[in-house]
């Protein structure tokens, strides 16, 4: 079973059930298992074929009903953890999906958390609830494990068949169970000691990945002030084959690791009293790259001597990466929510957004916006479909993604 069947927890449940196993899929999300049944949700291509077989030969079920996880062998907990306004920790999704775990398990399960959480989270959340409701000790009646999901959508060649998989369990009984429950889900299992080393890995990962992306982006802006390409300079820093990798410049970051993973951990640092200066600065750091890309947007329009209130400003491509629907996180809302609230008539075109919601305001893609003529362009993200060539044609272009050619004669921040 799988609780939750969001971005992750659906291609979780995807990859057991196309390698024969039965499972259900558990959402009180109504509208999304209606989604699911209909094959309309945001997925891999792989993923889409693995939805219309699983469908099909009945290995994949949906329900909202809790309940049915009393009659699974193996329960998955995949659901959001975000942070709030205030960079704090949000659990109301994890501790509920928990709790309900909880009250309806029976004993012999393997419950593995996926969800990526705070130091100790598996322990508090099912190891210790279920010793207090029912008795039970994990490793002896129950068997409670941590597996931090690695999925990198729109990028083929990090599937979860190429990919190993983390898990630790709260005792080295249940971390055998939960590699023998998950061996399906990855190209291999790699063992960590306990469960809070293996929730400890998944905010490594993602918080070296935050430094890098905010040191890349304060690099490229020093390129700007040298007059040198910066992804010359990456490029060519990359042919070494130690000691470097690659990371590219953009307008922030969204999805849902690399915006809120490190506050998980900084959050608990910050109660133990334990500084953490060079993450924390990572975080203001990507925090700030939106506001950059307004302020950049502004200048570029007095520069062409256009006033910010009533420009007509297009942004290109509003997921928070190429090739998906994703719009979490994405730095292309607070880019439009900013622009608007200067007095900015701000549109935008995604062929795999069809409709935003900015506040309270719905949107919609602009439809041929290549013949139209606007005031400004904020590339934001550049779908591998789309063919830039028309942006030679505009007034001013921004390019936040630092890939076009240099023959559109692109801005950068």
């Amino acid at each position: 079973m799988v609780v939750g069947l969001g971005y992750v927890g659906l291609p979780t449940a995807l990859s057991l059930a196309d390698a024969g196993i039965a499972v259900t899929g558990v959402d009180i999300d109504e509208s999304r298992l209606l989604a699911i049944k209909a094959e309309q949700v945001d997925l891999a291509e792989a993923d889409h074929e693995r939805l219309t077989r699983s469908l099909s030969n009945g290995l994949l079920t949906v329900t909202t009903n809790a309940a049915a996880v009393a009659e699974a062998d193996v329960v998955l907990i995949s659901v959001p953890t975000p942070v709030d306004a205030h960079l704090v920790p949000d659990m109301r999704a994890l501790t509920a999906a928990c709790a309900s775990v909880v009250a309806n398990a029976r004993e012999g399960q393997t419950i593995v958390l996926t969800s990526t959480t705070y130091v100790g989270c598996t322990r508090d959340l099912i190891a210790e609830p279920l010793r207090h409701r029912n008795g039970w000790i994990a490793g002896e009646d129950v068997y409670v494990a941590f597996s931090p999901e690695r999925i990198d959508p729109g990028v083929a060649r990090h599937d979860r068949s190429a990919t190993p998989r983390i898990v630790g369990g709260v005792s080295a009984e249940c971390g055998r169970r939960a590699q023998e429950a998950l061996a399906s889900t990855a190209a291999s299992v790699h063992a960590v000691s306990s469960s809070e080393s293996a929730e400890l890995t998944k905010l490594l990962e993602n918080s070296f990945r935050a430094v890098n992306i905010a040191m890349i982006n304060e690099f490229a802006d020093s390129c700007r002030a040298f007059d040198v390409d910066p992804i010359e300079v990456i490029e060519a820093a990359a042919t070494k084959p130690y000691g470097f990798m690659p990371f590219h410049p953009g307008p922030g970051v969204g999805g849902h690791c690399i915006p809120c993973d490190t506050h998980y951990l900084l959050w608990q640092l910050r109660a133990q009293r334990l500084p953490a200066p060079l993450m924390n600065a990572a975080m203001g750091s990507i925090a700030a790259r939106p506001r950059r890309v307004v302020d950049r947007a502004r200048q570029l329009l007095a520069d062409h001597a256009k006033r910010v209130t009533g420009a007509r400003v297009l942004v290109l491509g509003v997921a928070y990466k190429p090739g998906v629907a994703d719009v979490r996180e994405s730095p292309a809302l607070e880019i439009m929510a900013e622009l608007a609230g200067l007095g900015v008539d701000v549109s935008y075109a995604d062929p795999h957004v069809p409709t935003l919601r900015l506040g309270e305001t719905a949107l919609q893609s602009s439809d041929q916006v290549e013949s139209q003529e606007w005031d400004l362009v904020i590339v934001h993200t550049m779908h591998p479909e789309c063919d830039p060539g028309w942006l030679g044609g505009q007034n001013a272009v921004l390019d936040t993604t630092y890939r076009l050619s240099p023959e559109l004669r692109c801005a950068h921040l």
